[in-house]
């Protein structure tokens, strides 16, 4: 299903019956009692159809005759009228105390919790991560389509990690969901959702793109890396600090900040100050490219710069007609962004 299954060794779980977070719990406890009772309700009128096909067939020509006529029953009436009633009653209950559950106030974390704030904002066809703040410590640094995350502990409040999710798009319409952290939440132009999830288990969540957002929607993939509060708070660091500026790729650095590569993307430290397109400050640190589709080598990289139509056929960025010196010269830089 997902493209990132190419370079997986194994398949994915993003089944929504299997959840790690509150708030897919609820939605997976929800899921699991609709399905029974309309399992019930589809078996009972499946029944009476059955029975009242055989038990009502036709019958030798000798005893078909006209059936008895019934014009109406009071307590049949009655029980058709007040069982659907009861059911939705009842249904409108739960699906309410699962939107109380999985719709919080972002401005109310459990106490003494840590809380992390980032900001999500979909692209055509990539997410923008603008990671705000970490235990009320302001960050403001942009990373792009490999969320980080801590765990949490849920044996102590002081340990837990929540994570807010503050949900904008910069162009079409999105829909961030990883299933087994939360819910669909759509992205909307000039609008602002919420979104949160919170996890013990630490390794690599998948997701979608939920809403047909143009031609590589199939191809706009979510990566949720959870790590343990010591590893996040590593990755954070390392995170903050400016592009690596090493002086052996000193001419692939100047080739590249010579291009029109730099009206679009953004390497803290330099003099590339793009925003149309993904932050490359630390591009190495992530596992893939084109938002999730192929593993982040230097042959893929490489040729993701030569010609990247040919590896995302619509994609924004395009070819710039780059010599094989100016090529080598480019990636031998990007290579030492980590």
């Amino acid at each position: 299903m997902l493209c990132s299954c190419l370079f997986a060794q194994t398949t994915p779980n993003l089944s929504i019956f299997d959840p790690v977070s509150p708030p897919a719990e609820s939605i997976r406890d929800l899921g699991v009692l609709l399905l029974v009772i309309t399992g019930v309700i589809f078996v009972i009128v499946e029944g009476i159809l059955l029975y009242s096909v055989y038990r009502f067939r036709c019958g030798p020509p000798s005893t078909v005759g006209e059936p008895p006529q019934v014009y109406g029953s009071n307590p049949i009436e009655i029980a058709w009228t007040a069982a659907p009633a009861l059911i939705v009653f009842v249904m409108t209950l739960v699906i309410t105390r699962t939107l109380w559950e999985v719709n919080v106030d972002p401005q109310s974390p459990p106490k003494d919790s840590k809380p992390l704030r980032v900001t999500v904002i979909g692209h055509q066809w990539w997410w923008e991560y603008v990671y705000e703040s970490h235990g009320g410590q302001e960050r403001g640094f942009i990373t792009a389509n490999e969320l980080h995350v801590p765990a949490s502990d849920f044996s102590k409040p002081s340990k837990r990690r929540p994570v807010y999710l503050k949900l904008l798009s910069a162009d079409v319409c999105h829909s961030f969901w990883v299933p087994r952290l939360a819910g669909k939440t759509d992205l909307i132009p000039g609008r602002t959702n919420d979104m949160w999830f919170e996890t013990g288990q630490t390794g690599l969540f998948l997701g979608q793109c939920a809403e047909f957002c143009g031609t590589q929607h199939a191809k706009m993939l979510l990566r949720v890396n959870v790590d343990s509060p010591d590893d996040f708070d590593h990755w954070l660091e390392e995170q903050k600090k400016p592009a690596v500026d090493d002086p052996a790729v000193s001419e692939g650095k100047k080739t590249f900040l010579s291009k029109s590569c730099i009206n679009c993307h953004r390497v803290r430290g330099t003099s590339a100050n793009g925003s149309y397109a993904p932050d490359l400050t630390h591009l190495m640190s992530r596992q893939t490219l084109a938002s999730g589709i192929v593993s982040n080598t230097r042959d893929n990289l490489r040729r993701w710069i030569a010609d990247p139509q040919k590896v995302k056929p619509g994609c924004l960025m395009p070819a710039f007609g780059l010599s094989n010196r100016e090529l080598d010269l480019i990636v031998d830089y990007l290579v030492t962004l980590h």
